[in-house]
């Protein structure tokens, strides 16, 4: 039996006699121990745009049925779930609270388009679902999406609404980018400056950072303790983690405006440094200074108040070295630390926030640099996670040292890479990826062994915002390609070679009229709309096919 669902479940069966199971105002649900997040999120999504009351109750051949069943989680592990649809009940059984939830997105999408809308646009008070059991779990336990909220930034609603996006396709996982050269936005109580300084620049680069383009109006913002503690809890009820992301040693331009002290003052007068306006790899580092660590450690105290998740990613990519070799204080630390070289010093750098992590039951998780230089002073903790951004090789050293590893190579899953050549597509950047290549990545490469690759926690497909300055181009550069990017992370798919990417195209014209119903203003399959390209606008593409590296 065809079926238009996405990401496509291990399996679906009709239940004969085929048919079709109907429900209404009478439709109760039977909420079982542990349900009632789901039951309530049902109500509220599911029956908002559905009109359909869903009252509780459990007397009723009318009713979803809902429960953790502990023989799912045997079988499918603690986030697969079985729906059974037989003519007498809609029962739907996860192996925890979050299986239950996934099983809940993959009911809504049987319902059909329009129960992806937030209010009843249709006059009819019967909703039908096939008679079917469906039998799914995922395959690999993060799937992510790094939302790059420092370059632009994306108001608090908007960030809510992408959770909402990532829980429709069982992605499980938002990485939220806080701080970086071009803006700080998280508050931070014992250093008020990071947000009434580094949350601000005043003006902004208009495309690649070659573009003589300039947008002259002051962009920036941030997020309160509160806002934070509310996208936390929203994505909870979502069964979603939010791993911050808090820049260190580079990408530090804004706090270093924000707070001088922390750059290297011998080198250069750090108070004439701005939040930057710019693309690109900037040469203002932080200080290797007892100073800069306590810092730090101050800002991470208060984010660990704030996400409970086990995950802190402190960033380690990216940092040039020159202020360091300039710098009479670097030196002097090298010197004291036994540190051969610069790359040494990043090295101890991350490593001491490793520990300082570790200490507090955290794990450390940083990009692939976060494994250079580490000839003095030991290795990483042996829960650091390594995020392979610069290709696959950064994982696969991960993996074989015993690290778990998140695969996020640039190459392949950098969604704000351009989605097609020639002069269309709005400020191209990288190489072209099109949902084709989407769906055809692969997270585990085959050099590494069975026990080596169990190491790959999954994989995060990454939304830097550059030259994506609305909400309307992060979504035009994020769909259709991450509905595809769910299905390889979440789905048990054959060789990347040999998957059915017309069956996918198929399933994909069912998943645009839910696009649609929620508003995502996507890459339509034949190209932009003529409002979503921007020509003049300088880009940075790459010609060619993306090397495996």
């Amino acid at each position: 039996m065809p079926h238009e669902l996405i990401p496509s479940p291990r399996r679906v069966a009709e239940i004969p006699p085929a048919g079709l199971y109907v429900l209404d105002d009478e439709t109760l649900i039977e909420a079982g121990p542990g349900t009632e997040g789901v039951a309530r999120w049902l109500r509220a999504t599911v029956g908002a745009a559905t009109g359909l009351p869903l009252q509780p109750g459990d007397d009723s051949d009318n009713r979803i049925a809902l429960s953790i069943d502990p023989a799912v989680e045997r079988q499918l592990g603690p986030e697969g779930y079985r729906i059974v649809v037989d003519g007498h009940a809609l029962r739907i059984h996860g192996g925890s609270a979050a299986g239950l939830f996934w099983a809940a997105q993959t009911f809504r999408q049987m319902l059909g388009p329009d129960a992806f809308r937030r209010a009843r646009v249709s006059p009819r008070r019967e909703w039908t679902v096939p008679c079917v059991v469906v039998e799914d779990a995922p395959r690999f336990a993060w799937r992510g999406v790094l939302l790059d909220v420092a370059r632009h930034f994306m108001p608090k609603d908007g960030v809510l609404r992408y959770l909402d996006l990532l829980a429709a396709h069982k992605l499980n996982v938002l990485h939220l980018h806080l701080t970086d050269d071009q803006g700080w936005r998280i508050e931070i109580e014992r250093y008020p400056r990071l947000t009434e300084v580094g949350a601000w620049r005043a003006r902004t680069k208009v495309g690649h950072r070659a573009s003589p383009l300039w947008d002259e109006r002051p962009h920036g913002g941030y997020y309160t303790k509160d806002d934070i503690r509310e996208i936390v809890a929203y994505a909870a009820e979502r069964h979603i983690t939010v791993v911050p992301e808090i820049d260190v040693p580079g990408h530090s331009q804004a706090a270093i405006a924000a707070y001088p002290e922390l750059g290297n003052t011998d080198v250069i007068d750090t108070t004439t440094l701005s939040v930057w306006d710019t693309w690109g790899v900037n040469p203002n580092v932080l200080a290797p200074t007892d100073n800069t660590l306590a810092f730090y450690e101050n800002v991470l105290t208060e984010v660990l108040e704030l996400f409970p998740s086990p995950f802190v990613h402190i960033g380690g990519d990216e940092c040039p070295k020159e202020q360091w070799k300039a710098s009479p204080a670097a030196q002097a630390r090298m010197a004291a630390e036994g540190l051969a070289d610069e790359d040494e010093l990043q090295s101890w750098f991350i490593r001491h926030f490793d520990r300082w992590l570790a200490e507090r039951g955290r794990r450390l998780v940083g990009w692939d640099e976060i494994l250079e230089g580490r000839r003095q002073g030991g290795s990483l903790a042996p829960g650091a996670v390594v995020s392979s951004w610069r290709g696959l090789a950064g994982g696969i050293a991960a993996a074989r040292a015993g690290h778990d590893v998140v695969m996020c190579p640039e190459q392949q899953v950098y969604l704000d890479h351009r989605q097609a050549a020639g002069p269309d597509e709005p400020v191209p950047i990288g190489y072209v990826r099109t949902l084709e290549d989407v769906y055809r990545f692969e997270p585990v490469p085959p050099e590494l062994t069975q026990e080596q690759a169990a190491h790959v926690l999954g994989a995060q497909a990454n939304l830097w915002t550059e030259v994506m300055e609305t909400q309307q181009r992060v979504d035009y550069q994020a769909f259709p390609r991450l509905a595809a990017f769910a299905e390889t992370v979440w789905s048990a798919l054959p060789a990347s070679g040999a998957r059915d990417h017309a069956d996918f195209e198929r399933r994909m014209d069912a998943h645009y009229r839910r696009l649609d119903a929620l508003g995502v203003d996507y890459r339509p399959p034949g190209g932009p709309r003529p409002w979503q390209r921007r020509p003049g606008v300088l880009g940075r593409p790459i010609e060619g096919a993306p090397p495996i590296v």
